[in-house]
């Protein structure tokens, strides 16, 4: 597992509006039993997405919405298959939960 790596949502019940899960822990934490994840939401399940809080991707041929303030720590048993990788996208990533976090 890598940071900034992309994971099917396994929870069927999330899985429409909620389809991946972002891993934004830092890989100096690997050997810990959980990830630290942001839910990649499906463009139209976020009414309006903050400039600075909410950047979006394309995957594949969807577009998703990072839903930074649902921010979570979740077992590695309970994340899906690596579907990609959005390091690409780090400082967008990264100034997201900057912003959460500072309001900068």
């Amino acid at each position: 597992m890598a940071q900034f790596d992309v994971y099917d949502n396994p929870n069927l019940k999330t899985r429409k509006t909620t389809p991946y899960l972002l891993d934004v822990q830092t890989d100096l934490l690997d050997n810990l039993a959980t990830r630290v994840v942001v839910p990649l939401v499906a463009s139209g399940a976020m009414a309006t997405p903050g400039r600075h809080l909410n950047p979006a991707f394309s995957i594949g041929e969807e577009n998703v919405i990072m839903s930074t303030a649902e921010i979570a720590g979740v077992s590695i048993k309970n994340i899906g298959k690596k579907v990609c990788s959005l390091k690409q996208y780090r400082n967008e990533i990264v100034a997201a939960l900057d912003f959460l976090i500072t309001g900068i």
